[in-house]
């Protein structure tokens, strides 16, 4: 089991990992989309075009990126919405029985399924070399790509999450889950 238990801890050390470069990607996000506002409006009274699609688009793909690369860390420290009216106030035992079951029985079969639907969108797009219809715009079999992914790194995690919760249900003395970090707090 100890052995399990570290793979678990290196699988989370590597979406954390993932979750804070995810951090900055969001600073460039912002920073892109203020650019290419300002731009935009000195574009109007210099009579030069400073905006351009690939802009945009950049802003689009940086926006992806952090929405797909992010759902390991989310889910590592238990971000998404939950709606637990019930389960805070069951015992450490029971809350791992809950999500050992949903994790095995709903998160890991819909990770999977959605890994192989999403393949042929990936496949298409590099066997073409997809690139975007607007002028100025960027390729986009490299962010197709992330889709299936962020499926790789959610069924990663999800394994971390079984072997976590299996310790737990078996009496096993697990480390500690780092605090939950707010968004924007590394």
């Amino acid at each position: 089991m100890q052995r399990l238990l570290r793979l678990s801890s290196a699988i989370d050390r590597m979406n954390d990992v993932i979750g804070r470069g995810v951090y900055w990607l969001t600073l460039a996000m912002v920073l892109v989309a203020a650019f290419n506002s300002i731009a935009r409006y000195l574009g109007r009274f210099t009579g030069v075009n400073l905006s351009s699609n690939a802009y945009l688009e950049t802003q689009w793909y940086l926006f992806s990126i952090v929405f797909l690369l992010g759902a390991a860390y989310t889910l590592r420290h238990d971000g998404h919405v939950r709606v637990d009216v019930v389960f805070a106030r069951l015992s450490p035992k029971h809350q791992a029985w809950i999500d050992l079951t949903g994790t095995v029985l709903f998160l890991i079969p819909f990770c999977i399924l959605m890994f192989w639907v999403s393949l042929p969108s990936v496949e298409h797009p590099w066997a073409v070399m997809e690139v975007s219809p607007d002028p100025g715009g960027l390729p986009r079999y490299p962010i197709k790509t992330l889709i299936p992914v962020t499926f790789v790194l959610l069924i990663l995690q999800a394994f971390s999450m079984v072997i976590r919760n299996v310790a737990i249900v078996r009496g096993v003395s697990v480390e500690p889950e780092p605090p939950h970090t707010e968004v924007g707090r590394a």
